[in-house]
């Protein structure tokens, strides 16, 4: 008899990255019968999944009603909340979206929830860092499922590969050579490199094909590496073959290029990859033997970058 799971941002990097993960793998996708949540069923992607033959509906995180009847008859649950810097909700409403789906999964008598979650800057670095809040707003939704007692597992998405490649922080010279700035030292900082697109599916099906006694109320930081800014260069120049560096730029200098409403979130989410680090020093080493035992591996950043040579010619 198939289960129901219920993604939620399934229309998202994360939640398609699930999605696509699970149709893929031939024992899951016999085991799984998914439901799409997004907010808008009639946007293309949403159109998309449908067309797959996946049930798609619509729910508002913000509606319990609405959350309930998206969660009814669920067995797995993979939740991802937006942050509200990306969405220009007032400040609480991640958390407070995280928590009405928390409620309504333990009302359903979900089985497994699977949440994306991250660390408590704030708490990590002693008040240093009060300002990460996409990082702890998931924290606190990850307590309140923690107080809750409903069964769950917290996956921690490391830093994006594709915000050097998507979103211009790698800058081509008129010399032709790179240039990637930030306000960390080169090589202070440990930045947890993801190819999320691809991996995060991949460790919900290491999770999700787990006994669940085994991965109760676990954390798993998902991330191929450790990188320093040096080594993130340096290995981009090695499989692309074009000259790259590495800036250290001011703190208020930095912020300069940043919309000023966020500004000092992402300084300090840089800062954060210094000390006490973006998982506050957690090893990796769980989530890669997780995958091993599925026959699944993590996408290097070489490898990243070797599928996307063509984008830097």
């Amino acid at each position: 008899m198939t289960k129901l799971l219920t993604v939620f941002g399934a229309t998202g990097v994360q939640g398609g990255s699930v999605i696509r993960a699970v149709l893929a793998d031939s024992t899951l996708s016999k085991t799984f019968k998914i439901r799409a949540v997004t907010r808008d069923v009639s946007k293309p992607a949403a159109q998309a999944l449908a067309q797959q033959g996946i049930e798609v509906t619509a729910a508002d995180m913000g509606s319990r009603s609405s959350v309930d009847a998206a969660v009814q008859g669920t067995h797995t649950l993979f939740l991802v909340t937006l942050p509200d810097m990306m969405t220009g909700a007032p400040a609480g409403t991640e958390t407070a979206q995280g928590k009405t789906v928390a409620d309504a999964a333990k009302a359903a008598g979900v089985q497994h929830l699977i949440f994306s979650s991250l660390i408590d800057v704030t708490k990590a670095s002693g008040g240093k860092l009060p300002h990460v809040h996409h990082f702890d707003s998931k924290a606190r939704v990850e307590d309140y499922i923690r107080a809750q007692g409903i069964p769950a597992t917290f996956l921690q998405p490391g830093y994006y590969m594709t915000n050097f490649t998507n979103l211009g922080l790698l800058r081509k010279g008129d010399d032709g050579s790179y240039t990637l700035a930030g306000p960390t030292g080169a090589t202070k900082a440990q930045l947890p490199l993801i190819f999320t697109e691809d991996d995060m599916g991949k460790y919900f099906i290491a999770i999700a094909k787990q006994p669940l006694s085994k991965i109760l109320n676990k954390t798993i930081p998902a991330a191929a590496d450790y990188y320093t800014p040096q080594r993130i260069m340096d290995e981009f120049t090695a499989v692309t073959g074009h000259r790259g560096q590495y800036v250290q730029l001011d703190h208020g200098v930095y912020k300069g290029f940043l919309p000023p409403p966020i500004a000092q979130e992402i300084l300090e989410n840089e800062l954060l990859c210094e000390h006490p680090g973006f998982f506050a020093g957690a090893s990796l080493t769980d989530g890669h033997e997780l995958l091993a035992e599925v026959g699944l591996k993590v996408t290097t950043w070489k490898e990243y970058l070797e599928a996307r040579k063509g984008q830097f010619e």
